[in-house]
């Protein structure tokens, strides 16, 4: 056994199990099982072209030289991102802590308290710094949570805006640059014409319906905007607020000032730089927006005891993505990062908060006041955090760079400072040593901050914040320490127990790919950094997109979309960019099948294309004779297919190659959904069966971790003819000649979890990758031969295997008066999540194993489904008082004195002599969603604040 094999780690079934895996499945080797899953003409015909597979070891050593060539310099450049001081109680305990990077996003409620009152502590934190009445669980970035808050704003016109096609949108010309071309990328497919201008000479013409406002603006200064919305208002104009959350710890907030929308970032709540992410984006809105507003809701429910219990609000919404209708294709959140964020307010408290807002501020005034000696004068009449400095740029950049700090310069006669919680009176110093030296004169020397204030008259805040008692109470260490681990203990993650969710790909996240996160040279990168400053981080991502250009055949990479769905949406501007380039400014329709996620076509209608739904056979594949009709029919207009690979029913379908050529064919492009990659890498990829583009999920197929419902990480890659029109940043200039506008706000995405996709090709390699994929296919055959007594297998192919997936058919159940969520409640009293739950197809459970998980595990899931099958035989629909119905049981009911159920307490809690030895216990009984929406509290107020009498 070769101990220093990282595919020997990361691969779960022993080379000693193989044997008896395969005689369970009647396959010879894995060789033949790929032979009967795999069509053989899309094989590929020789092994990835990957460096050799390092050790965990080697690449510990590897990744702590390339660091070594990022050069860490004191970053004051600003722009929307800063250095932050991450509390070691809260990176130790979250952020390194597999408890909770490894859970999954908390459809299943009951086994997920923890993360969701960590998500509630944030969405509390959000709405009562930016003064508004409701917050979602975060989004990617601030650029794309402003696009989404001017979608939002479009969506909600008035009858009299839509009927005169009011569609203009009014943008502060102090936008961050970033965010300003996500909102072009976002604008013009649907429609939304962007006016960049004064806000101070803004006309309020009836043809707009909204606008955005920088707060603080882009150079530092303060605007009181309660005028300007006002007469928005008046006028029907409705108005987003991009605020730096800790300077609404002083300032007068958005709310207050009558903004319908209020977006940011909560990167400096503890959230390290990270080359540009992965950071928690906020979203605060109305309540009368609640079922417009993008992304997730946590709210406050009850259980069937009625106990308090929090789950995702409003959660079918979230689900189907509102199909072609959509304004938004939002299926992933920053959910580990909202929770440091979170944590952060926690740890330090209103007081606490305050404090560091402060010191920021006064590191601002007493720089200001020592430069004004000097004779360096700032153009700010009011600040919190950022001075723009009248002096020769480029004689200022040199003398800062040769002490290691960087400033941003944006023209050649200013300098611009932001300052933050790191800034020190030595850095202070440093930089009035810096302008005295550009000037010729002597620097004083200062020893402590000037705390007089310049946030400008009537603006400093007046309203309290955090009273609530959570944020009050965990000051010390060992307090949060505990807090952190209590809310651990209610959420059962990957640490625990397999997660077998079909199109979701809970596989192991690697402690030696996760390593990396922590080390200074890889976290405290500024995204806008100049590149002679990132060697290493440019080396690691460019090999990044090599590698990922080998496992997928395409010629180039962009590893800018922060998410899948981004992802998706991103391949769709590059396929319209590409069309419009030859000028076919017609070809606007995109066919999808019947069975895609909601996000497929959501993202098609971000893209400004005309859906046309395809038809699904029975047995699951695409119906051919009709997508090839369609495609005939619309020809002329075609723009592309949306195609999943292997299907969404997890099935290699043999006609794929058929059916991209018909798209070829007829005028489109190919776009192939990466959800089901995992099936792919090594045995086959998207451009040898015919695709032009396809976006992978980094925290899929890839080893990102889930962490709860992000970060996620979603490149695309593209044939040759493709690459010119990948996308590009305002500041740093990423992409092709001819590139799109910005997709997300960083150059690079959330480039600090990179390094985990980098780390896990890298100590793969190409044998190691290709046999990941065969082992998920054998995990996945091997529950298949297990269950397909007990359940209904919905889709196999042609040879009767499955790929990496399965979907078991639970619908016969409802005789028995059990419905699918009732199976999934009782996996929890058996210490699993649940699989995917209704999707693809409804009634069903969809199954995929990965290749991370072991015999004994597998033998354990399978193992429970089969008792479980029991228990459904033995239950009726007349009598609802049964086992299942009853899921999950907490340990309250357990040792309640009374016990009135049909069935003991130990069948409820351990059916199974293998719990006995690790149970997991659900927090609280199955939680009533019904009542969470009739009654949505996204907040920490107290329940009986709100509870119906």
């Amino acid at each position: 056994m070769r101990t220093d094999a990282f595919a020997l780690r990361h691969i779960g079934p022993r080379e000693s199990q193989l044997p008896e895996m395969l005689k369970t499945i009647n396959a010879s080797d894995l060789d033949q099982l790929v032979y009967e899953t795999i069509p053989d003409d899309i094989r590929l015909k020789a092994p990835l072209d990957l460096d050799p597979a390092m050790t965990e070891f080697e690449f510990a050593n590897h990744i702590a030289k390339l660091g070594a060539k990022n050069k860490v310099y004191s970053n004051y450049i600003g722009l929307g991102y800063h250095p932050a001081i991450v509390p070691a109680v809260i990176q130790r305990n979250i952020l390194e802590n597999p408890g909770w990077y490894t859970a999954y996003t908390p459809y299943q409620a009951e086994i997920a308290q923890g993360r969701l009152e960590a998500i509630l502590n944030f969405q509390t934190v959000v709405i009562e710094l930016t003064g508004m009445e409701i917050s979602n669980a975060s989004l990617l970035d601030e650029g794309t949570a402003a696009a989404e808050a001017m979608a939002l704003l479009f969506d909600v016109r008035t009858r009299e805006q839509k009927k005169n096609n009011a569609n203009k949108f009014f943008v502060s010309e102090e936008i961050l640059p970033q965010t300003l071309s996500v909102l072009q990328t976002r604008s013009i497919p649907i429609g939304i014409e962007l006016v960049v201008g004064n806000h101070e000479t803004f006309d309020y013409a009836p043809e707009f319906f909204g606008a955005i406002l920088q707060y603080p603006g882009k150079h530092g200064q303060v605007h009181d905007y309660a005028g300007f919305i006002a007469n928005a208002k008046a006028n029907d104009i409705k108005t987003v607020v991009a605020a730096d959350i800790l300077s609404l710890v002083k300032l007068v907030s958005p709310g207050e000032m009558g903004a319908d929308v209020v977006v940011g970032t909560t990167q400096r709540f503890g959230i390290p730089l990270g080359y540009g992410g992965p950071h928690a984006a906020f979203f605060a809105t109305k309540e009368e927006y609640k079922r417009s507003m993008p992304g997730r809701i946590i709210g406050v429910t009850q259980d069937m005891n009625g106990n308090r219990a929090l789950r995702m609000a409003l959660q079918t919404r979230e689900q189907h993505i509102k199909r072609d209708k959509a304004t938004s294709n939002i299926c992933t959140a920053q959910v580990l990062l909202a929770v440091m964020a979170g944590m952060y307010a926690v740890y330090h408290g209103p007081k606490g908060l305050q404090y560091i807002a402060e010191k920021v501020h006064a590191s601002a005034v007493t720089v200001t006041e020592a430069l004004n000696k000097l004779g360096v004068y700032q153009s700010n009449t009011s600040y919190f955090d950022t001075i723009l400095l009248k002096a020769d740029a480029q004689k200022v950049k040199a003398i800062a760079e040769k002490n290691e700090v960087n400033f941003y310069y944006p023209d050649a006669d200013s300098v611009q400072v932001a300052f933050n919680e790191t800034t020190s009176t030595d850095d202070i110093n440093r930089i009035i040593a810096i302008f005295a030296e550009a000037v010729g004169k002597d620097a004083t020397t200062i020893v402590e901050l000037d705390p007089t204030k310049n946030y400008g008259e009537g603006m400093e805040r007046e309203s309290h914040f955090l009273q609530h008692d959570v944020f009050n109470s965990y000051h010390s260490e060992s307090a949060l320490m505990r807090y952190i681990k209590k809310l651990e203990r209610k959420d059962l993650s990957l640490n625990h127990s397999m997660i077998s969710l079909g199109s979701c790909t809970m596989k192991l996240n690697a402690a030696a790919e996760m390593l990396p996160l922590s080390m200074p040279n890889w976290n405290n990168i500024h995204p806008f950094a100049p590149l002679d400053q990132v060697e290493g981080y440019q080396t690691m991502l460019k090999k990044l997109e090599e590698q990922l250009n080998v496992v997928t055949g395409f010629a180039g990479t962009t590893l800018q979309p922060n998410s899948g769905a981004q992802g998706e949406y991103a391949g769709l501007m590059v396929i319209r960019a590409y069309h419009l380039s030859r000028g076919d400014h017609h070809r606007n329709v995109c066919l999808i099948p019947s069975s895609a996620h909601g996000t497929n076509p959501a993202s098609a209608a971000m893209a400004g294309m005309k859906i046309v739904v395809t038809k699904t056979l029975e047995n699951g594949n695409m119906d051919v004779e009709d997508l090839r009709a369609k495609a005939i029919e619309h020809k002329d207009d075609l723009s592309c297919l949306m195609v999943t690979y292997p299907s969404t029913h997890g099935v290699y379908e043999s006609a794929i190659r058929e059916i991209t050529q018909i798209i070829h064919d007829n005028g489109g492009q190919v776009y192939m959904d990466g959800a089901n990659m995992n099936a792919q890498v090594g045995l086959t990829n998207p451009a040898t069966i015919g695709a032009d583009v396809c976006h992978l999920n980094l925290h899929k197929t890839f080893a990102i971790p889930h962490g709860g419902g992000g970060p996620g990480v979603g490149p695309i890659c593209v044939a040759k003819h493709l690459v010119p029109f990948l996308p590009t940043n305002p500041v740093i200039p990423t992409g092709g000649d001819t590139a799109i506008t910005a997709i997300s706000a960083a150059p690079w995405g959330s480039a600090l979890v990179c390094l985990i996709s980098y780390g896990y090709i890298s100590m793969l390699g190409a044998e190691g990758l290709t046999n990941a994929t065969k082992y998920a296919i054998l995990n996945a055959n091997y529950i298949k031969t297990r269950l397909e007594s007990h359940y209904p297998i919905l889709y196999t192919g042609e040879r009767n295997r499955v790929a990496h997936e399965m979907i078991l058919d639970c619908r016969a159940f409802k005789q028995n008066g059990i419905e699918v969520s009732d199976i999934a409640k009782r996996l929890m009293d058996y210490g699993f999540h649940a699989p995917t739950v209704s999707f693809p197809v409804a009634g069903t459970l969809m199954v995929e194993p990965t290749e991370s998980e072991d015999l004994s595990e597998l033998d354990r899931f399978c193992d429970a489904m089969i008792s479980i099958r029991k228990e459904i035989e033995a239950s009726n629909a007349e009598d609802g008082n049964n086992v299942l119905k009853n899921a999950p049981h907490t340990l309250a009911m357990l040792t309640a004195d009374s016990w009135t159920m049909p069935y003991t307490r130990e069948q409820a809690a351990f059916p199974l002599d293998y719990i006995s030895d690790n149970k997991f216990w659900p927090s609280v009984r199955r939680v009533d969603d019904a009542y969470g929406d009739r009654n949505l509290i996204c907040s920490c107020a107290p329940i009986e604040a709100y509870m119906e009498n």
